[in-house]
């Protein structure tokens, strides 16, 4: 499982997130723009053409114009099917560069030969704002706005109409500032996006490797709880039998025979722990039961434990009687390892709100409040503990003085539902 988590958190930014087939799609909203657009243009281009028609026509340029008003026509078409516009906030490609250079080298032509065709700048403005950023589409709108300009002014009859110098300049500069603030509120939007994406993402590693890290002090738990316990009665207890195997056959056999029902303890306990289940210990058995059979198994030669049970617990979430357990042992490992102890007791306290664990003895004890190196202890049985009660909501309190033994208290709240459970 870490293996794999591993791998997510190498991964390159760009596997994290790539545009499916239907975000390359345009949108409903695009789709209706590019078609009142695309009618726009179409209309335009049919009341120009009429326009000449009907009022322009004649002389031996008719032939021309009616040429470019098809190709016009013909290569705003093809535009649309072999050059369409870029996706907003992706640069323009060279094809759709050159579809528009070319439409509008060819309107420019068609102006010169039938004025009638201004209007036809309104779809090409909206194609250049639509796809150029704005250091080049404002550029381009102002030369459309002049060649439509000069051209109404050449063909003017009779005193200059203020309105056709006003007009274009002033409906060209409200389309410009639109697009403009448009495409800057989108590149902000796609900014605002791009960092919740990261941030996302980020989180997401934050996630996976505080998973990791929880999982490992789990398993670190698990293991100093139960096979370390187990491998380290194990070896007191074969120690022993070798010191008493000449003088004392009996009792070498009785430690081995003690060893290997502790040999099969921590293989129950081993194969619980591969499959994630409940300690051995609770399978079939209530917590004070467990707690009990675990005092009656650590008592032995020069130590003796005991169990009281203050209250009724009643039946109790799989979590905390595993997490009391497991605190249970580890405080128990401690006593045998490092208190010197010749009497321990486990005291299990139920209230209506609250239950709680209390692991006394008699031992040599330690400054509580001196760092673990400081105590000559190797400082994992007790971090371990405060894990456990903390993951099931509770908390743990030690008290101890050099020479007065130490007390280990566990408190784990119960909520509404546990307690009518």
């Amino acid at each position: 499982m870490e293996n794999t988590t591993a791998a997510d958190e190498h991964r390159p930014a760009s596997d994290e997130r790539r545009p499916t087939v239907d975000e390359r799609r345009p949108t409903a909203d695009e789709r209706l723009l590019t078609a009142v657009v695309h009618a726009a243009f179409l209309a335009l281009l049919c009341s120009s053409f009429v326009r000449f028609l009907t009022r322009d026509q004649g002389g031996p340029r008719t032939a021309w114009v009616v040429a470019l008003f098809a190709s016009f026509s013909l290569l705003y078409a093809l535009g649309h099917f072999l050059a369409p516009p870029p996706r907003a906030g992706t640069p323009p490609s060279g094809r759709h560069l050159t579809w528009l250079a070319s439409v509008c080298a060819v309107w420019a032509a068609l102006l010169a030969l039938a004025p009638s065709a201004t209007w036809c700048a309104m779809p090409l403005l909206f194609a250049g704002l639509y796809a150029l950023p704005p250091r080049i589409a404002v550029p381009l709108t102002a030369v459309l706005t002049v060649l439509v300009v000069v051209s109404e002014i050449r063909v003017a009859d009779g005193p200059l109409n203020p309105n056709m110098v006003v007009a274009p300049p002033a409906v060209a500069a409200v389309a410009t500032a639109v697009f403009v603030h448009l495409h800057r509120q989108a590149a902000r939007q796609r900014a605002i996006v791009d960092d919740l994406v990261r941030t996302r993402r980020d989180l997401a590693a934050t996630e996976r490797r505080a998973g990791v890290l929880a999982e490992r002090q789990r398993l670190s738990a698990e293991i100093h709880d139960t096979l370390a316990q187990s491998l380290s009665s194990q070896q007191m207890l074969l120690q022993a039998a070798e010191r008493v195997a000449d003088s004392d056959p009996a009792a070498a056999r009785a430690h081995t025979r003690e060893a290997a029902a502790i040999t099969a303890r921590g293989l129950a306990e081993a194969r619980r722990f591969v499959h994630d289940l409940a300690p051995a210990d609770l399978a079939g058995h209530s917590l004070p039961a467990a707690l009990a059979a675990l005092a009656t198994r650590e008592s032995g030669p020069g130590l003796t434990v005991g169990f009281r049970l203050d209250g009724d617990p009643g039946p109790l979430p799989d979590r905390i009687e595993a997490a009391l357990l497991r605190i249970a042992q580890g405080a128990l490992a401690n006593v045998r390892e490092h208190a010197a102890a010749t009497r321990a007791a486990l005291t299990l306290t139920c209230l209506d709100d609250q239950i709680s664990l209390d692991v006394a003895d008699n031992g040599r004890g330690f400054d509580a409040d001196a760092p673990p190196a400081a105590c000559g202890t190797r400082g994992h049985g007790l971090p371990a503990m405060r894990i456990r009660a903390r993951q099931s909501g509770g908390t743990l309190a030690v008290e101890s003085t050099p020479g007065e033994g130490t007390v280990v208290s566990a408190a784990i709240p119960l909520t509404l539902e546990e307690v009518v459970a």
